[in-house]
C-alpha cells in the first residue's frame, strides 16, 4: 500500500478495500479540507476521499464494473460516512 491513511474511516476504507480486492498498489486520499464549506462536508471530517487502486480483480472489467466492485466493498461506509469518492481503478497491466 502506498499511502497509511491517518483517520479511522479512511483506515477502514484500506481495510475493506484490501479484503475485497487484493490490490497490488492502494492509496487513500483524504480530500475532506478541500471541501470544507461546502454541501457535504462533515466537519467531522473525513467526508471525501480519493481512491487510487490496481488490482487483478479489475482486469477485463468496464470503468462502471470497477466502480461497482469499490462500491460494493465499501458497502454503508458510502452511505453513512462518505459523502464523496473519486475512484481511479486499474488492472496491473494498466498501471
Amino acid at each position: 500500500m502506498e499511502q497509511h491513511p491517518t483517520g479511522p474511516v479512511a483506515a477502514e476504507i484500506e481495510r475493506r478495500l484490501a479484503a475485497a480486492l487484493s490490490p497490488q498498489r492502494l492509496a487513500v486520499i483524504d480530500d475532506s479540507a478541500k471541501h470544507r464549506g461546502h454541501a457535504g462536508h462533515d466537519p467531522r471530517g473525513e467526508s471525501h476521499f480519493t481512491v487510487e487502486i490496481v488490482a487483478h480483480a479489475f482486469a477485463g472489467a468496464s470503468r462502471v464494473q470497477r466502480h461497482r466492485l469499490v462500491n460494493s466493498a465499501l458497502g454503508e461506509l458510502l452511505r453513512d460516512r462518505v459523502h464523496a469518492l473519486a475512484i481511479v481503478a486499474r488492472a496491473p497491466d494498466e498501471a
